[in-house]
């Protein structure tokens, strides 16, 4: 079974995760979300199998978070997805899907759980 690793090359714990998963020859497929962003399906699927909200998986340091005002509790979830849609930094990483399971690498370690 491939292993998808949602990538950011600059984040330590994102490249941390990939060499952890690297060293145990994981068939992995790499996406570089930055790059190729998700869709709002593809990450309602994500948070589905992290079994989180999608304020949950928000990096709430990035400028776009405190920008779009995404701490207001009355963002509904559409919203905060589609934030995330427009604008990936501010999607946590790396997250990593096995099959039905997803992990943050955050420590990396986390994934090895779903493997």
């Amino acid at each position: 079974m491939t292993v998808t690793i949602y990538h950011n090359p600059r984040c330590s714990k994102s490249r941390q995760t990939l060499a952890l998963l690297e060293e145990r020859s994981v068939e992995l497929e790499i996406v570089h979300y930055l790059e190729t962003p998700l869709s709002a399906d593809e990450i309602k699927a994500v948070l589905e199998k992290l079994e989180k909200s999608p304020r949950e998986i928000m990096r709430k340091g990035e400028a776009p978070y405190k920008d779009l005002n995404l701490s207001e509790a009355a963002k509904t979830d559409a919203a905060l997805i589609q934030a995330m849609v427009e604008n990936p930094i501010l999607m946590e990483r790396p997250i990593v899907v096995s099959g039905a399971k997803a992990a943050i690498g955050r420590p990396p370690e986390a994934v090895l759980d779903i493997l």
